[in-house]
């Protein structure tokens, strides 16, 4: 099969004319604007509702399938063993200055922020997405099954030839090849974080030649000329997620899209510093002074610990105290209304083969 009939094909598998996704990004970017503007452009939208509450995935699905009855995509965090007794003394004491300083009562001893994922999952069965995309790992098989009888197709994310192999073998449909350079998140699971930060253009056609199934380019793709790479390295479709972030439908703030227009292509670092999970995203004083502490909780407990600084410092447009996520080509954002931004993808990637 050919990279041209491979691209084709995910396309018609996913029911959509270009295999061009726009990322899940969990945390209130993945607007039902966004995602709507997506699909109807002709790509796929893509929900990250890893952090939503089961009622509010059910009503922002609603909106989505107002707004479009093209397919979209609906993504989240698998299920990981609960962090064990923890000692968060020194990092509520870290962060206690911060809080002084924003003027924010003492940080208090964390508990897991996730929604339970068994009833995310019953929203996510009613969502009327076409596409559940996982990360962290692999859901139960009984949940893969759950939502296969839905006639949903699956996608689940690796950072490794051995993940992919992994998932194939659990039964999704798509693996997300996720590089090196990607924004937000690791989706790392079968491995050390540091071993797994491969970038794209080196994992992507090793994992093609080592799976069967259909794998979808994602890391430090900006434009049409990151897609046509895709391409030609044997993906069967690409996805992008720091270049819709600052798009007008995006839910981030104002000020978190200026620094993505002002970032340099040296501004993102990987750090575990606001949720305890390693994720990239652009430097601030906060990850340098946190930087890879011995303190820092797992995750979700930091992110969890984090949340009240993270949230008033929004309130007040300070991006020192914030998680900027973004991918190593956050510099070459657009600022496009996400139809347009889509729409010239095809377009850029279509001239180049």
């Amino acid at each position: 099969m050919t990279r041209f009939n491979a691209w084709s094909r995910l396309a018609s598998l996913l029911g959509i004319e270009h295999p061009i996704i726009q990322a899940p990004m969990a945390g209130g970017a993945t607007t039902p604007e966004l995602v709507a503007a997506a699909s109807n452009a002709g790509g796929l939208g893509s929900t990250g509702a890893a952090l939503m509450e089961p009622e509010d995935i059910v009503k922002h699905s609603r909106r989505v399938r107002e707004l479009t009855d093209k397919p979209f995509a609906i993504n989240l965090f698998a299920p990981l063993p609960a962090p064990g007794e923890v000692a968060p003394g020194r990092m509520l004491a870290a962060l206690a200055r911060y809080h002084e300083e924003l003027g924010l009562a003492p940080p208090q001893p964390p508990k897991s922020p996730l929604p339970p994922f068994d009833e995310q999952v019953d929203a996510v069965a009613e969502s009327g997405a076409r596409v559940f995309s996982f990360t962290f790992g692999i859901p139960s098989a009984p949940v893969l099954e759950r939502l296969r009888a839905r006639g949903m197709l699956l996608a689940g994310t690796a950072t490794t030839v051995r993940e992919a192999k992994l998932l194939e073998a659990a039964g999704v449909d798509v693996v997300v090849a996720q590089g090196a350079e990607a924004g937000g998140h690791r989706g790392t699971f079968a491995g050390p974080f540091q071993a797994a930060l491969v970038g794209t253009m080196a994992l992507v056609p090793q994992m093609v030649d080592a799976v069967k199934l259909p794998v979808v380019a994602s890391g430090g793709i900006m434009d049409g000329r990151g897609i046509a790479a895709a391409r030609v390295l044997g993906a069967s479709g690409a996805q992008l997620g720091t270049a819709f972030l600052s798009c007008p439908e995006s839910g981030i703030a104002a000020f978190y899209k200026a620094a993505l227009r002002e970032a340099h292509d040296d501004s993102t670092v990987v750090t575990r510093a606001f949720s305890g999970r390693p994720a990239r995203g652009l430097a601030n004083a906060f990850t340098e002074a946190i930087g890879d502490s011995e303190d820092i909780l797992p995750f979700p407990l930091q992110h969890a610990a984090t949340t009240p600084l993270r949230s008033a410092a929004s309130a007040r447009g300070d991006s020192r105290f914030i998680a900027l996520w973004a991918g190593q080509g956050a510099a070459l954002s657009r600022g496009r209304p996400a139809g347009e931004l889509m729409r010239e993808l095809i377009a850029e990637s279509e001239r180049l083969g």
